[in-house]
């Protein structure tokens, strides 16, 4: 019988997971009884996706605040240090703010306007038009900016951000002096010394400052790179990717995410008899209509998946082919034409005109996007998806 669903996206719940814990039997111990339980079947090319922040903790990957101070000192040599660019967030960013103040004398906080680099705003377009302002090139001190657009709290969370993050420099016993600019270079009239904060235009920030002279230059990627006093890290990522677990302790990006998924998937094979890819994601691509902010804030969607999983979609636009190439044809002579031509698509469609409108997009962005949506971040209880028919088309 043909089959009449194709892509399903499931949250899988599991328990609670702690430190320690042997994460890729709890992974397919729970897969399988969502397979019991409901009455579906596991499948060739399922798609198994646990979220990053159950394999960090199970890995035990935190690090307390004092860690990031050390670090920062070490690294900086602890006197006036220009922080550039970060996101507005009491999640991702507040927690690591308050590490690297602890680590200084003196902070001078540059922030991007009119929003930061995931689109939460500080002002509007349309104020920076109202005060004749151009956030390519003016440089506004803190009080030029209150002067002109007074307090700006966060749609979402009621948080004034300028307020917030110059109170918790100073509660870690800092000095701040607050500027808001777009340029990099913008902050080496205060400091030679700078951490870019950005997650996806790091490398940029970094060669701009370097070529404009800066002393040191550091990302958040080189902060918590390797362990400090016996703390977590993450060699590729340092901070970058990090969630405030408590008041005073981060949780890193996952480390030997490879390792991880390749056991995952050899533990369902063993226990299924079924080739099941396996990835673990963070962040996906989705932009909030309303707030105009992206869930982008882990430096990468997927930080380990299996082979199967690499590369992008390869795939015909049906609606072309019915409107232009058999647009004189219909009902079950239409379906067959489609059907072979789909069977005989050529392995490469890139700037093919069946293949326009289709998403060319990395699989693993694509797919990671889809479980981030289906687990949310609050109290689902489903830190693994299970992806099914994703790799389906009209022929199947």
């Amino acid at each position: 019988m043909e089959r009449l669903t194709g892509t399903v996206s499931r949250g899988i719940r599991c328990p609670i997971i702690r430190e320690g814990d042997n994460l890729p039997k709890i992974v397919c111990d729970s897969v399988l009884a969502a397979a019991q339980n409901d009455g579906f079947e596991l499948r060739d090319r399922d798609v198994v996706a646990i979220t990053e922040s159950v394999v960090a903790r199970a890995q035990g990957n935190y690090a307390d605040i004092t860690a990031i101070a050390d670090d920062v000192r070490a690294k900086t040599g602890g006197e006036t240090v220009g922080v550039i660019f970060p996101i507005l967030s009491r999640n991702r960013f507040a927690i690591c703010l308050r590490g690297i103040a602890l680590g200084v004398k003196k902070v001078v906080l540059m922030l991007s306007y009119p929003s930061d680099e995931v689109g939460n705003e500080l002002v509007s377009l349309d104020q920076l038009d109202e005060a004749g302002i151009d956030p390519y090139t003016d440089v506004l001190s803190l009080e030029q900016y209150r002067e002109k657009f007074g307090e700006n709290r966060h749609p979402f969370t009621g948080v004034d951000y300028v307020s917030y993050y110059e109170y918790l420099i100073k509660d870690a016993g800092a000095d701040v002096e607050i500027i808001f600019a777009n340029r990099p270079q913008a902050i080496l009239d205060y400091t030679d010394t700078v951490i870019t904060c950005d997650i996806h235009t790091r490398r940029r920030s970094k060669r701009l400052l370097k070529e404009a002279g800066a002393r040191i230059v550091l990302g958040m990627d080189d902060i918590l790179n390797t362990p400090v006093n016996g703390s977590g890290y993450n060699e590729n990522y340092g901070l970058l990717g990090s969630n405030k677990a408590t008041e005073d302790k981060v949780k890193l990006f996952p480390r030997n995410g490879q390792t991880f998924v390749e056991r995952t998937q050899k533990l369902l094979e063993e226990a299924t008899g079924k080739h099941i890819e396996v990835m673990i994601y963070g962040d996906g691509a989705f932009k909030d209509p309303q707030g105009k902010i992206w869930e982008l804030a882990d430096p990468v969607v997927s930080p380990a998946h299996t082979e199967g999983l690499r590369g992008t979609p390869n795939e015909l636009k049906l609606k072309y082919l019915a409107d232009n190439d058999y647009s004189n044809l219909s009902g079950e002579e239409l379906k067959a034409a489609i059907s072979e031509r789909i069977r005989e698509k050529d392995a490469n469609l890139k700037g093919k005109m069946a293949s326009e409108g289709t998403t060319p997009r990395q699989l693993t962005d694509l797919i990671g996007s889809l479980c981030d949506l289906t687990s949310g971040s609050g109290d689902k209880g489903t830190p693994v998806v299970l992806v099914q028919g994703y790799f389906d088309n009209y022929t199947n």
